[in-house]
């Protein structure tokens, strides 16, 4: 954080707050007491930093019935919204998730897809000791078995309904070892990889389809946006609706996510609500997270 104010040119008294969501390492929002945890020490980072730190966005939206996922949502209906066009914006982290905005400001949707990055990365650490199939180049090259990308596809979560969320304590490298095993023959790693970004794509453009049939245009930002091959596929199942960067609005693909939080972390200092019930299935609008005071 010091890095960042050197790098900004700022000092800690120029920033009013730091928005931290942490490290996800569990959500179970569907647990018979639903929990979510974060780690990441925010007592820490505004005796750190001098700047007071607002963190833990989602347990409390998690009290009030709701899934306490997906938060992106309503970041991007402030965002990205236009009166004049229907859009739905896709943001691809380790977990995929879908914002459909209506045109004229409908009621504004959304829900976790399913596999975003998560589960390449893990395959590709696994067997090339990196951390990403960077651009895609290594699933590229392989072949997309049809058998394993149904099995895949037939996990019940792609055909829940909304509101709904997930994570990688569903989606991890046992579930997947699985399915492969479940084939009855080993399949190149190359194979898997390319399996792992069709279904991705595959749940992805569904989603899309089925939740926001009407979109004007695919608004793509996570890292999942350097992934060509992921790309690609997403255009060639989106028909005639144009996909592409949200740098065409004027946004890095890859600032969204931490432009969300402190996008939140304002709105909890202003007391205002920051999650969308009609998207996390909460009882009402909440203010979200707890602060921490320099």
């Amino acid at each position: 954080m010091r890095e960042l104010l050197e790098l900004g040119g700022l000092r800690a008294g120029q920033v009013r707050a730091i928005g931290s969501h942490g490290q996800t390492i569990r959500h179970a929002p569907s647990a018979a007491e639903p929990y979510t945890l974060q780690i990441g020490n925010p007592a820490l980072l505004a005796e750190l930093t001098g700047i007071t730190v607002v963190a833990d966005f989602r347990r409390r939206d998690l009290a009030a019935g709701g899934q306490g996922a997906p938060l992106a949502p309503a970041f991007h209906a402030a965002f990205f919204a236009r009166d004049a066009a229907d859009t739905a914006v896709i943001n691809i982290g380790g977990i995929a998730n879908l914002t459909h905005l209506p045109a004229g400001g409908g009621p504004v949707t959304g829900f976790d897809t399913g596999p975003g990055n998560l589960l390449l990365n893990a395959w590709t650490e696994r067997y090339l000791g990196e951390p990403m199939d960077r651009d895609g180049a290594w699933s590229a090259g392989g072949e997309v078995n049809a058998a394993l990308l149904d099995r895949l596809l037939a996990d019940d979560y792609f055909s829940a309904p909304p509101p709904k969320s997930t994570g990688r304590e569903h989606f991890h490298l046992d579930w997947l070892d699985a399915h492969c095993r479940a084939l009855g023959r080993a399949l190149p790693p190359r194979s898997v990889a390319a399996t792992l970004v069709e279904l991705s794509a595959r749940t992805i453009a569904d989603a899309c389809h089925a939740h926001a049939p009407v979109a004007d245009a695919w608004l793509i930002c996570g890292g999942g946006v350097h992934n060509r091959l992921l790309m690609a596929r997403l255009s060639a199942l989106a028909g005639p609706v144009p996909v592409r960067s949200t740098a065409s609005c004027g946004v890095d693909p890859d600032d969204p996510e931490a432009l969300g939080f402190a996008w939140l972390a304002q709105r909890t200092l202003s007391g205002l609500p920051g999650n969308l019930p009609e998207v996390t299935g909460a009882r009402g609008p909440r203010i979200l997270g707890g602060i921490y005071p320099a």
